[in-house]
């Protein structure tokens, strides 16, 4: 089983930067492509972005792309989303996963290891 711990949220203003981590442990997380949900207060949780296992192909919710970027270290057994220009709807909690095959997805079914998530609050 594949463990996940996120890190780097935090309060920011409108237009601000944040660097999310999600540090894993497990053998299998190189061979994993990994995804960022978010949910927000009252909403349901949604797709980001994710990455394959190898991190050649990456896939972005339409509301960040161009804003936010995907990333991982599979020799840090790591996933990361730096999030540039962040509004005030990016607030959410956010959540890395990972899915268990090598092939991302953006459906929350296809993910079989959750973390607990990092809050993210973005003020006007």
């Amino acid at each position: 089983q594949v463990q996940l711990v996120e890190s780097g949220g935090g309060l920011v203003q409108a237009g601000g930067s944040l660097r999310l981590s999600c540090a894993a442990s497990g053998r299998s997380f190189s061979n994993y492509a990994v995804g960022w949900f978010r949910q927000a207060p009252g909403k349901e949780r949604d797709f980001v972005a994710t990455i394959t296992s190898g991190g050649g192909l990456t896939r972005y919710a339409d509301s960040v792309k161009g804003r936010f970027t995907i990333s991982r270290d599979n020799a840090k057994i790591s996933a990361y989303l730096q999030m540039n220009s962040l509004k005030p709807e990016d607030t959410a909690v956010y959540y890395c996963a990972a899915t268990g095959s090598s092939w991302p997805s953006v459906s929350l079914a296809r993910y079989d290891y959750w973390g607990q998530g990092t809050q993210v609050t973005v003020s006007s």
